[in-house]
């Protein structure tokens, strides 16, 4: 399967300016959940821009309706 890489970079609200996996879908979600967390596309802007991209705030987000 080939990688949608540009295309994918137009949906990214990732902040973190240095990523090396920005449009690497497949590759960022593996980083992330081996840190316990979400990939910051699965986050409001405001949200993502807090860079806490862990299941527990993602839990708050959710309970609090932000999400």
């Amino acid at each position: 399967m080939e990688c949608n890489k540009e295309k994918n970079k137009e949906k990214c609200n990732c902040t973190y300016e240095p990523c090396s996996r920005k449009g690497i879908c497949c590759d960022c979600i593996t980083y992330h959940l081996k840190m316990r967390e979400l990939p910051g596309c699965c986050f409001s802007n405001t949200a993502e821009k807090t860079w806490d991209r862990s299941f527990e705030h993602f839990a708050r987000l959710v309970s609090n309706g932000n999400i």
